[in-house]
Parts: C-alpha cells; sequence; structure tokens
C-alpha cells in the first residue's frame, strides 16, 4: 500500500499512481526541480505547508492544484499562484467535510484543527483529505489535534502528525490512530521544524500489535 509513495520530509508526500499521475501533498524543501505534479494538495497556508518556490519546483503546465476554501478566497494567495504559473482554471477549492470526485481523483475532506492550542483555529477551515486510490484510503492528516470529526475516519494508511507544539503529540497520535484503526501508520511533521526521530518512535511503541507502523522520514 506504500509501494510509489515518499514521505520527502516533515509533511511533504508524494504519490506516483499509474491511473492518476503524480500527486504532491503540501510539497516543502524539495530538492531540485521536478516539474512532475500532475496534481498538489494544500492542507493550509502555513509557509511549511504552502510554498510557492517549493510548488515552483514541482508543477508543470497541466498541474492542478487543491486547496482549502479560505485560502481560495484570499486574493494573495490566488495572486502568488497566478504568478508562478497556476492560473484560476488549475485552481480547485474545497471545504472540509465534503466528498469530491475531480476529474479521476476520488477524495474526501476533513477538518483539521487545534483543540487545546490556537495555531490552527477550526474557524479557518483547513483540511485533511482522505483519498482513495485502487481501493486504498490514504488519509493525510493536515495540522491537526484529536478531533471529534477525525476520530471518525476509516482509512486503510494514515499519516499523522506527532511533533507536538502545533498538533498532537506522539502519544495523542497513536491514541487516534488506534481508534480509527487503520492497517498502516506512518508519522510526519517531525524532524525539521519541530519534533524529533524520537517522537516516530514514542509513536510506533504506542500503537496497537494489529496496525503496522512505518517510519519513512
Amino acid at each position: 500500500m506504500l509501494e510509489n509513495i515518499e514521505v520527502l520530509c516533515h509533511s511533504s508526500i508524494k504519490i506516483k499512481n499509474q491511473e492518476v499521475g503524480i500527486i504532491y501533498f503540501d510539497p516543502y524543501k524539495i530538492d531540485k526541480n521536478y516539474n512532475d505534479a500532475d496534481y498538489i494538495f494544500i492542507t493550509h497556508s502555513h509557509y511549511d505547508h504552502f510554498s510557492p518556490e517549493d510548488i515552483l519546483k514541482v508543477k508543470k503546465d497541466t498541474t492542478k492544484i487543491i486547496i482549502p476554501n479560505e485560502m481560495y478566497e484570499d486574493n494573495e494567495v490566488i495572486k502568488i499562484l497566478s504568478d508562478i504559473g497556476l492560473l484560476e482554471r488549475s485552481i480547485f477549492d474545497v471545504s472540509p467535510d465534503n466528498y469530491y470526485l475531480k476529474d479521476n481523483l476520488d477524495f474526501k475532506t476533513v477538518p483539521a484543527y487545534n483543540v487545546n492550542k490556537n495555531f490552527h483555529s477550526k474557524e479557518k477551515n483547513w483540511i485533511g483529505y482522505i483519498l482513495r486510490l485502487k481501493d486504498v484510503s490514504y488519509y493525510i492528516a493536515g495540522d491537526t489535534d484529536i478531533t471529534e470529526e477525525n476520530r471518525k475516519v476509516k482509512c486503510d494508511v494514515a499519516f499523522v502528525p506527532v511533533g507536538g507544539t502545533y498538533t498532537m503529540t506522539a502519544k495523542e497520535a497513536a491514541d487516534l490512530v488506534n481508534e480509527i484503526n487503520p492497517k498502516i501508520a506512518v508519522p510526519i511533521h517531525y524532524g525539521l521544524i519541530v519534533g524529533t526521530k524520537e517522537d516516530a518512535d514514542i509513536f510506533k511503541e504506542n500503537l496497537n500489535g494489529n496496525i503496522k507502523c512505518e517510519i519513512m522520514i
């Protein structure tokens, strides 16, 4: 289920899929110009998730970008995207708690927010995604705590933040994953801005035995 999937760093994920093409989530600290993205998903507007210079390294002429509605309504964001060649026809805006079929992409949106800190307010309507590819569902949580909404997520593979400070701690992330019970869990959002490899290890140690943990950073 993780074949042709890379966690590049932090929360930056790259998926290669034969039917859909190449998909990036929150490209950040991209090491060279790939210019191979068919789709780019953005969870929210913080610099380590919405990085124009890194989007520029992965986008090509036909790239489509999926962004939260809050970002779509921000004229500055639209200007930034236009300046790097992503015109309005390339931009698809989404809101939380919805299902979308875009081209041949099948995905849902899940609210992503803090419950005991103020970095990611619920009012921003920032999101995580559940992407379905070849009958496998992938949950990319975005920057979030444990919430009423993500406790209901059903997925095969969960990519969850474990670095603490701005998101769940490693133990909290393990508690969430144990509740939603995917087949595979992948810790992200550590090792660069916040969190360390130790957080990934703590996450793994606290998972139920039936859930496989893959540390990809």
